[in-house]
């Protein structure tokens, strides 16, 4: 049984939290939280908040043992893009590209 949470349109460019969710990826729930609550990073804030997400739904939803949870899925996809304007030199304009992301944590029982 896997549980499933999702935070669809965070403030943070894909790039960025792609570098902190490779590593919680297969490790287990205990794991992930204290190597995201180690981290010194804006995503590790926001990965860790959607695995707690996660963990919940696994415990209230399904029953199932929150020792024995483990990420089995974990990734990153892109969300909109905010496009802003900024006055460059010579008159010109230059775009600002705001990115978005959608963050998804599965977790699931270790047999």
């Amino acid at each position: 049984m896997e549980a499933i949470a999702i935070h669809k349109g965070a403030r943070i460019a894909p790039r960025k939290a792609r570098l902190v969710i490779d590593l919680i990826r297969g490790k287990s729930v205990k794991e992930a939280e204290i190597i995201l609550n180690n981290l010194n990073k804006e995503a590790a804030r926001l990965i860790s908040k959607v695995l707690v997400s996660a963990t919940a739904n696994a415990e209230n939803n399904f029953g199932l043992d929150k020792e024995k949870l483990y990420v089995t899925k974990a990734y990153i996809d892109e969300g909109v893009t905010m496009k802003r304007m900024r006055f460059g030199s010579r008159g010109h304009v230059d775009p600002i590209k705001k990115r978005t992301s959608h963050i998804t944590v599965v977790v699931s029982e270790r047999n």
